[in-house]
């Protein structure tokens, strides 16, 4: 690790995991060959799997689960509550006993576009695709690919595609 990151001692790294300057990771998992970019923050409880490659400025929450060979843009955010708020009905400022997370799953082979928001207790199914702007407010089937504010769906990928610029 170097002076600009800060990794937790909890953080479990699979093997070959890249990580870029300027990243914060405490609590997670990240399976083997998968890269980080700069500028992501991966909370506890959230895991991703192997071969996944998470571009710069992403935000990825407690109860994110990602799968193998996912691909998520800069500036992904994933959000873990529908309802957020700052302070309990009597004021005081919440802890975490006063919120429940809801889980987000993004299933294997999915690539998720720049500047995406992915709300809470979501799936994205197998070799799905987000484009690029989108907001995913409810569960994805898999191979369709969807856009828009709400996302929806385009259309379906009939075979999927292996990348031609894959570099693991």
């Amino acid at each position: 690790m170097n002076s600009y990151n800060c990794v937790a001692s909890d953080v479990k790294l699979g093997k070959n995991v890249r990580l870029s300057k300027f990243i914060n990771l405490y609590g997670c998992e990240i399976g083997d060959d998968t890269k980080i970019g700069a500028f992501v923050e991966i909370q506890k409880n959230a895991r991703i799997g192997k071969c996944c490659k998470v571009s710069s400025h992403t935000f990825i929450c407690e109860g994110v689960v990602i799968e193998d060979r996912v691909f998520i843009g800069h500036g992904v955010m994933f959000i873990n509550d529908k309802y957020p708020r700052a302070t309990t009905a009597g004021g005081i400022l919440q802890t975490e006993a006063d919120w429940k997370v809801e889980p987000t799953v993004i299933k294997e082979g999915v690539s998720i576009g720049s500047g995406v928001t992915i709300l809470s207790s979501t799936k994205i199914g197998e070799n799905a695709i987000v484009g690029a702007g989108s907001v995913v407010t409810r569960d994805v089937p898999p191979n369709a690919i969807v856009a828009g504010n709400p996302a929806r769906i385009m259309r379906f990928i009939k075979e999927p595609k292996e990348s031609k610029n894959a570099q693991f």
